[in-house]
């Protein structure tokens, strides 16, 4: 039975670096974002900058291993083989939360996670205990460090408020300050901006990577802390100077300087507060398996009080585990995809939304919009008016009426998002709380945009539904993590061998699902027939563009008719349940390829109006044909689903016939667009007659019959839907590749929007 508790000491080593994995994926949003989104350096510097603020927090965060410990329960009131038990149950449980909330792409925090999982596990565990000795279940609170973790719990759920708070507030007043056209404001104006957001990220170091090195002196803290108003206001002198000085002799942009150190800083967090996340139990488990075989009493018999005291963590350790961190920002796709959600969701002006709107959403907006009236009532006109101006956004222009889209947000955001955040993370820091970074981070940014008016009339409810989802995930977060490692606990203690490893096992299989899951999902996402965006200026440009789509689109539509018809021959729901995926896919892409158009047409000078008018009506037509086969799947499930009779043998075999014969024009059709070989699209179209009459005969046989024989109305109704549906699909395929025929012209080389 002893070595059960070396064999959980190894597996718990194996499980601390898949959640190093997993929680970089979920966490690396929290410093990321703020320079991704702005585009104010490269992304191979992003990289690197917070590649050295990891690997040189890991090194500090020892002091905050403390958490795993004692933070959440009272160790001396459990023995070895109770705390081995709980803290196995904690960390399968979050790797497994974790990895869930990467394959979504939701942001997630790691310390509510950790936070709750020992907490449900240490109260299973000591539900266990009482009911085995006392009975008195009161007795349960004994075992819970209800302070702190009431502390802790408390402190989280404020964050969410303040963050945001401050965050809008921060910004309103840097944007009155700066507007959008900052970089035309005095040079000594950027300078102090830097100087203040430096000073800030300066202190946020000081406060929050120093005071957890294990290798910084107390005399040094105590030196900080007793010296922080010089401090302040010795960086902010110090950094106003530096900053005027390579702003006006070196001429650079001293806003990057900002998001260089920022990225930083919250890198050097992230490692420094939310490592615990991810090692801490780990650590805690192997301090206390090497107290237990030192000590030679029994599993049982042996007090787990030692956990009380404070232990340095070995350096070493902490920086193998900053390397893996490391390695894991540069090679996770994971980690990128829970990015996009954020950085959406802040983004300037209008985006593909992710998140559907919702009732609350919807009613949020709606009491905004009121109070914004309200307030723009009682507010005088003339400074309404200046404040609207101080949030003009403007056009860069590029070449003659041509204008680039902006990033997702300009660097004076992203420089107050770094700055909020670490401010706010350092002052939690100095009174010891595990502050969740993913939360302050998050809700900085989301208190930004709204401030910065990110959020338009078009945007608002679908970015207000985003952050509720995201709010909503962390709720479910908290309650998943604490009834999971409660279950997991009470499953281990039935029998500690047996359940440990069927756990393990299980653990293991799902990594590895949600791992195969999400590759398939990505591929799917850049799969070769997934539809482009055109960009050219000109008839042939886009001609010459789009011809890849059509081919795309002939393909999955001939794909779709004929499994169709064949889940309809063969009553196969399952087939006509997938079928109804890919014609949704199919059809979320030409939608996507229509919302477009706007930016699209504003690529486009005066000279080439022909171009925008030939790709609308492209669209136009791909949409026509999406539809029909959205409606031709949708009938022929729901005919399946519901058990109504199948198809009489010759109205398979008429529409087998049509679903040949468009086989043969939509394969042609793909050969020809695939292969550039326009001139063949005129005999294609010399099928067209042929086909429409082909379905008229079938429609005019189904009449006779419904008049002669005894059929089934269901049948009858699906029968000339499918006929009719076929018929437009057929119209809509002939009229785009009519277009197409009269359109190209070989002798003009296709023309491009110019870089």
């Amino acid at each position: 039975m002893d070595n059960i508790y070396f064999l959980m000491i190894i597996a718990l080593v194996f499980l601390a670096v898949a959640d190093l994995i997993v929680g970089v994926s979920n966490d690396a949003v929290n410093f990321l974002n703020s320079a991704i989104g702005s585009k104010a350096i490269s992304f191979r510097t992003i990289m690197v900058v917070a590649s050295l603020g990891i690997a040189i927090g890991a090194i500090f965060s020892s002091g905050m291993m403390e958490v795993a410990r004692k933070g959440i329960f009272n160790p001396n009131e459990f023995m070895f083989n109770e705390i081995m038990i709980i803290f196995m149950a904690v960390m399968i449980t979050d790797i497994l939360l974790l990895d869930f909330f990467n394959t979504i792409g939701m942001p997630t925090s790691t310390t509510v996670s950790i936070v709750f999982e020992l907490l449900g596990a240490s109260v299973a565990m000591a539900f266990l205990k009482v009911g085995a000795e006392s009975g008195n279940y009161l007795d349960v609170f004994n075992y819970i460090n209800t302070s702190k973790a009431t502390e802790i719990i408390s402190g989280i759920l404020l964050s969410v408020v303040i963050a945001f708070s401050v965050g809008a507030i921060v910004q309103y007043i840097s944007r009155i300050l700066l507007t959008f056209d900052f970089r035309k404001k005095a040079k000594w104006i950027g300078a102090l901006f830097c100087g203040i957001a430096l000073t800030a990220i300066t202190y946020f170091i000081l406060i929050k990577g120093i005071k957890g090195a294990s290798f910084v002196s107390d005399n040094f803290l105590d030196i900080i802390q007793n010296n922080t108003v010089a401090i302040v206001i010795g960086s902010l002198f110090l950094w106003f100077l530096i900053s005027y000085v390579i702003s006006t002799v070196l001429n650079y942009d001293v806003y990057k300087i900002i998001i260089v150190a920022g990225t930083f800083a919250l890198a050097l967090a992230f490692a420094g507060n939310d490592l615990v996340n991810f090692i801490g139990v780990p650590i805690a488990a192997y301090e206390s398996f090497i107290a237990w075989s030192n000590s030679g009493l029994a599993a049982n018999e042996f007090n787990m009080g030692i956990l009380s005291k404070k232990v340095a963590t070995n350096p070493t350790i902490l920086f193998g585990a900053g390397m893996i961190m490391v390695l894991t920002l540069w090679f996770s796709k994971k980690a990128r995809y829970v990015a996009e959600t954020e950085i959406n969701l802040s983004r300037e002006g209008e985006s593909k939304e992710r998140f559907q709107p919702n009732f609350l959403s919807r009613t949020i907006v709606r009491a905004a919009m009121l109070i914004s009236t309200g307030a723009n009532t009682i507010t005088p006109k003339p400074l309404q008016k200046k404040i609207d101006a101080k949030f003009e956004k403007p056009v860069i222009s590029l070449s003659k009426d041509k204008t680039f889209e902006m990033p997702a947000f300009d660097i004076i955001r992203a420089a107050v998002n770094l700055m909020v955040a670490g401010v706010l993370i350092s002052i939690a820091t100095s009174y010891k709380l595990p502050l969740s970074t993913t939360y302050v981070t998050f809700m900085v940014a989301m208190g930004t945009s709204l401030a910065d008016r990110a959020w338009g009339a078009e945007s608002a409810v679908y970015r207000v539904a985003g952050v509720l989802n995201v709010i909503g995930g962390w709720f479910f977060t908290a309650f998943m993590a604490f009834t999971s490692a409660a279950v997991i606990a009470y499953l281990i203690n039935i029998h500690v061998p047996s359940m440990f490893a069927i756990l393990l096992l299980i653990a293991v299989f799902l990594l590895v699902r949600n791992y195969i899951s999400h590759n398939k999902k990505s591929k799917e996402i850049s799969a070769e027939d997934s539809l482009r965006k055109a960009e050219s200026s000109s008839i042939q440009g886009v001609i010459e563009e789009s011809a890849n789509n059509i081919s795309n689109v002939a393909k999955r539509s001939n794909k779709i008719y004929t499994n169709t018809i064949n889940g309809l021959a063969k009553q196969d729901l399952d087939m006509l349940k997938k079928n109804k995926k890919q014609v949704t896919k199919l059809s979320a892409e030409v939608d996507d390829l229509r919302d477009h158009i706007f930016y699209f047409i504003k690529n486009l000078d005066e000279t080439s109006v022909g171009a925008s008018n030939f790709y609308i009506n492209i669209l136009g037509y791909l949409q026509d044909m999406a539809q029909s086969l959205e409606y031709l799947s949708k009938i022929s499930h729901k005919h399946i689903n519901n058990n109504h009779k199948k198809l009489k043998y010759n109205q398979i075999k008429e529409i087998k016939e049509i679903d040949q014969k468009l086989d043969l024009l939509l394969s042609e059709t793909k050969e020809a667009f695939e292969t550039r070989n326009f001139t063949k699209i005129g005999s294609i179209l010399g099928s067209k007659q042929t086909l429409l009459d082909m379905v008229s005969q079938k429609i005019e046989k189904q009449i006779e019959r419904t008049r002669t024989e005894e059929s089934s109305p269901k049948n009858t109704t699906l029968y000339f839907t499918i006929l009719l549906e076929t018929k437009d699909f057929i119209n809509a395929t002939m009229n785009l590749l009519e277009l197409y025929y009269q359109e190209h012209d070989s002798t003009v080389q296709p023309a491009k929007v110019e870089a």
